[in-house]
């Protein structure tokens, strides 16, 4: 826009002063070449240097032939600015500065006036100057948008490491309290029906028909990991419901409804607590209490088994994710879990979940 303002602001000046006459047709055909050539710069596609020598010619006729459009010099700093590298921009603007100061001052109406051979100078003085700083401004900007660019995608995939790492652990602890105690389960099962398969077929039948039913349990939570779902144990029961289908429960106080990820936390605790009691401990009773308190809800599992010392304990290879997994769970839940065991003493696990309103605080 500001160019086609100048262009107009000088073809103005050139008829107040010549008039519509012979002489000012070829110059306002120049000018309407200068305009068309300026709005064909699309036209010229990755050519644009040669566009640019185009207008610097057409400039350098009109301004010879009619000094009065020197003042074109000005818009036409900022496109070779704009087109040209710093370096290469320099000197084609001091030509264009240099035509419009020359002919200005030949053409003057007075013996000497110095106003039209400095103006143009210090205009495209002016002009570098400023495009300059504007242009290192620009690099500055694009540095810390780089920059910020490259700390979003180096913290995307920080974040996407943790997810991965923390969807790791939580499959871990599932598989650990599931399917791992599970086939546990099933393997001492299927080695007393074996050895009792003479001696006593009716509790070999019945050692089967319980691993079975543990397959058929853990063939579904298999199933619901990849859906992400809630534990089977879970569908259409509350928290006292799944854990009297696997345990001697004990419920004290008015059950609450809790949040369907907070209940199924709990049941994954008692259930490795469990496994770890059946496993490991040797139990011959397991009691489960399930307490609900005015603003603390507690899950205590007790067994008579050969108890161990807290701490004291080396795992085999391969073993020994079932206290941390029941830590990290009750920890994720913002509760608070306790070990209580001594030799020969059995063993309690004790979790305490604060709850605020019905809810976990």
């Amino acid at each position: 826009m500001g160019f086609f303002v100048a262009l107009a602001a000088c073809t103005t000046r050139m008829l107040a002063w010549s008039g519509f006459t012979v002489i000012a047709a070829p110059r306002l055909a120049g000018v309407v070449i200068f305009g068309a050539l300026y709005l064909s710069a699309p036209l010229w596609g990755g050519r644009r240097r040669a566009w640019l020598a185009a207008l610097v010619v057409v400039f350098t006729v009109l301004t010879v032939t009619t000094p009065s459009f020197s003042w074109m010099s000005v818009p036409l700093f900022f496109v070779v600015l704009t087109v040209l590298p710093m370096r290469h921009a320099v000197p084609v603007v001091g030509f264009l500065a240099v035509v419009a100061a020359v002919v200005s001052e030949f053409h003057a109406r007075v013996a000497w006036d110095p106003s039209p051979l400095l103006a143009p100078v210090a205009i495209a003085v002016m002009s570098m100057l400023n495009y300059q700083r504007l242009d290192r401004e620009n690099a500055r900007r694009k540095a810390l948008i780089d920059d910020l660019l490259r700390t979003r995608d180096a913290l995307a995939e920080s974040e996407r490491a943790a997810g991965v790492l923390q969807e790791r652990v939580r499959l871990s602890r599932e598989i650990h309290d599931t399917l791992a105690q599970g086939l546990s389960s099933m393997h001492l099962l299927l080695n007393a029906a074996e050895q009792q398969w003479t001696t006593a077929p009716d509790q070999a039948r019945d050692h089967v028909r319980q691993a079975a039913r543990s397959a058929r349990e853990n063939l579904a939570e298999a199933r619901r990991f990849v859906h992400d779902l809630s534990p089977p144990a879970l569908d259409g029961a509350s928290l006292p419901d799944a854990l009297s289908r696997i345990c001697d429960l004990r419920v004290e106080g008015d059950p609450l409804p809790l949040p369907a990820r907070t209940e199924a936390e709990l049941l994954r605790i008692a259930q490795g607590a469990l496994a770890n009691a059946e496993e490991h401990a040797q139990a011959t009773t397991i009691v489960v209490t399930l307490t609900y308190l005015l603003d603390t809800l507690t899950l205590d599992i007790c067994d008579d088994g050969r108890g161990f010392i807290p701490g004291d304990q080396r795992p085999a290879p391969g073993r020994g994710y079932g206290l941390p997994a029941l830590r990290q769970r009750a920890a994720d839940l913002g509760a608070v879990l306790t070990l209580e065991s001594a030799p020969g003493e059995g063993t309690v696990v004790a979790l305490s979940l604060p709850l605020r309103a019905g809810v976990p605080a």
